[in-house]
């Protein structure tokens, strides 16, 4: 059953936005953990600007992780572990429960208190006081969020971490570079232009956003800080600058460049723009992406006629094929754990997500129900991928779990969207 979920966005400017996602479970884990979240007890005047509650339920079930039991199919709504009367939920066959309660703190902010049960053993597994501004309710959701999704599977959630991506209207003469909650929400744009706009990378900070323009006629490379705005132009060279991305201790950037007449793979220094050649081949050589370590790139390679996956080391340039599987595999990102790389590979005339064990070689097929999938960003938590796909004559979201069970899609009402990059986790 898909559960639809709008979610209205906010612009940079505060300027009422006009872009909307609508966010599409379409397929949970088999094994997902029955879980209720209890709408939280508010004796407050004013109705609260955010349903702390709701967003937690929702960012759980969202995972696909857990099975959130709706209000409506609920017996009795206990605030208090006193409250619980736990036949209630063994009737309703629910693993967990969270409960709490928002006070007011008299200073203009709010008091969470919330508690999660374990139905079974009818033990309390966390109790937490959590306290912020009206601003910061939808941010210390996500939070509680996170900390539920980590005692229940032993993985860190990622609700709390964001999305970049491009957005475009249908006649493709507007591009805006955008980024917003992990679940869709609270979009802020970060720099609209009439021309191209490819390939954002995350700084390992979170601070930053690296990117190509074609502002100017042709692809040039600029770093932008969220925060301020501050735009910085890095790669201006002859010919093509492209495909950056930030080295794990942000120090370094990999990007792409034609100076030399072909796309190579180079380093650059960020605080002596000093730059140096890794790759050197009539081949085009692309899309680089850090292991990591640091001490290695992927990337994408047709020297041998068809795009395919090569490994390169910082210490002896010596490229190494790494996919074999098909005779398209592109666009790789690997796990945080440096074990799998997700890379676009073609199955027939299809193009869908895959996955690759780097140690064994064994590849598996993440999605087959969309088509023309590309760029694909794998979750800071190692747990999810975002990707872009094509539905009917329209580009989207779409999400799929590293094991292929958990699948979900964030479609734009209002033009297309391409071109995601999943955040790393933010402090």
């Amino acid at each position: 059953m898909k559960l639809l979920i709008k979610f209205v966005f906010l612009s940079l400017l505060a300027l009422q936005a006009r872009a909307e996602l609508v966010i599409e479970i379409t397929q949970g884990k088999q094994s997902a953990i029955p879980l209720a979240v209890v709408p939280f007890e508010w004796k407050g005047l004013k109705a609260l600007p955010e349903n702390v509650a709701q967003i937690v339920a929702n960012d759980l079930g969202r995972s696909g992780y857990f099975n959130s039991l709706p209000k409506s199919e609920m017996l009795s709504l206990p605030n208090t572990e006193e409250e619980i009367f736990y036949r209630d939920w063994e009737l309703l066959k629910q693993d967990y429960l969270v409960i709490g309660n928002i006070q007011d703190d008299k200073r203009g902010g709010y008091v969470i208190n919330f508690k999660l049960v374990d139905v079974n053993t009818k033990t309390i597994l966390m109790n937490q006081k959590l306290t912020g501004g009206a601003s910061a309710l939808r941010d210390i959701a996500h939070f509680m969020s996170d900390r539920i999704f980590a005692a229940l599977t032993g993985v860190p959630g990622a609700f709390s971490t964001k999305l970049v991506y491009v957005t475009t209207n249908r006649e493709r003469t507007q591009f805006n570079l955008s980024y917003a909650d992990a679940d869709g929400a609270r979009e802020q744009n970060i720099f609209s232009s009439k021309q191209p706009i490819i390939s954002p990378s995350w700084s390992a900070d979170g601070k930053k956003i690296a990117y190509a323009s074609f502002e100017s006629g042709r692809s040039e490379i600029f770093i932008q800080e969220i925060a301020t705005g501050k735009r910085e132009k890095i790669a201006s060279f002859k010919g093509s600058n492209s495909a950056p991305a930030f080295s794990p201790d942000g120090k370094k950037m990999a990007m792409v460049l034609s100076r030399n007449g072909n796309p190579d793979v180079y380093v650059m220094d960020l605080a002596t723009r000093q730059l140096d050649r890794i790759t050197k081949h009539y081949g085009i050589d692309t899309e680089p992406q850090w292991m990591p370590d640091g001490k290695s790139l992927i990337f994408t390679s047709s020297r041998i006629g068809k795009p395919q996956i090569y490994q390169v080391s910082l210490a002896d340039r010596k490229p190494k094929r790494i996919t074999f599987e098909g005779n398209y595999n592109a666009r790789a990102r690997v796990t945080p754990d440096g074990r799998k790389m997700v890379m676009v590979h073609r199955n027939g005339d299809r193009f869908h997500i895959a996955t690759q064990n780097l140690k064994t070689g064994v590849l598996q097929i993440l999605t087959t129900e969309t088509q023309l999938d590309e760029s694909p960003s794998v979750a800071p938590n190692g747990s999810m991928v975002v990707y872009a796909a094509s539905v009917g004559d329209r580009s989207i979201l779409a999400a799929v779990s590293l094991d292929g069970e958990v699948k979900f899609r964030l479609p734009s009402k209002y033009g297309d969207v391409r071109e995601p990059a999943w955040s790393p986790l933010l402090k």
